[in-house]
């Protein structure tokens, strides 16, 4: 072999680059020990304490899904790509999505009772699926995302998300409560 041959890797413990797409005929996503997700890649190892992450999360929430853990240098690691999640099994995707849930928790707005400005902070009161609540958000457009066709997702003073999946589903006086400072 050439010292410089290009085509063999310079570090050979280097891990490999690139994305591994994960599918239903070549992946088994499955609860293992201590009640832990565990995931088989065929022709791999097993993979224990895995976990899920979104990594389009507003806009493909089912899709785009990477499954990782922890080595023993406790580095996490990709294992890949899961690129449609509605293609696995039943049992699987509850799985992955209880992993998921554990990650991101997302308040559903059902109402809006006020939006009140004050400082250049907006001050909410709304209906969630926990209950009424009130939170603020600084009134800059980069708080406030597209979420679907005509829902919005909101990014509050502390990064936690609150949703609204479709503004225009929301009785016509609290949608016009929201439209007057979220009119983007």
């Amino acid at each position: 072999m050439a010292e410089n041959d290009p085509k063999q890797p310079q570090n050979p413990t280097s891990l490999p680059v690139g994305v591994r797409r994960l599918t239903p005929e070549t992946t088994t996503v499955f609860r293992g020990t201590f009640s832990l997700l565990h995931c088989v890649v065929k022709g791999d190892d097993l993979y224990r304490g895995v976990f899920a992450v979104m990594l389009f999360p507003i806009s493909h929430p089912d899709r785009f899904v990477s499954l990782r853990y922890t080595d023993v240098a406790d580095k996490i690691r990709e294992i890949g790509v899961i690129e449609d999640l509605s293609e696995f099994a039943p049992d699987q995707q509850e799985l992955i999505r209880a992993s998921l849930a554990k990650h991101y928790y997302e308040n559903i707005i059902t109402r809006v009772y006020s939006v009140q400005c004050e400082y250049g902070l907006l001050f909410f009161d709304v209906e969630t699926q926990q209950g009424r609540t009130q939170f603020m958000m600084p009134w800059r457009y980069d708080r406030a995302e597209d979420y679907g066709a005509s829902g919005k997702v909101l990014l509050d003073a502390n990064d936690n998300r609150f949703i609204i999946p479709d503004v225009s589903g929301l009785p016509p006086a609290e949608r016009q409560r929201f439209t007057n400072y979220i009119y983007w």
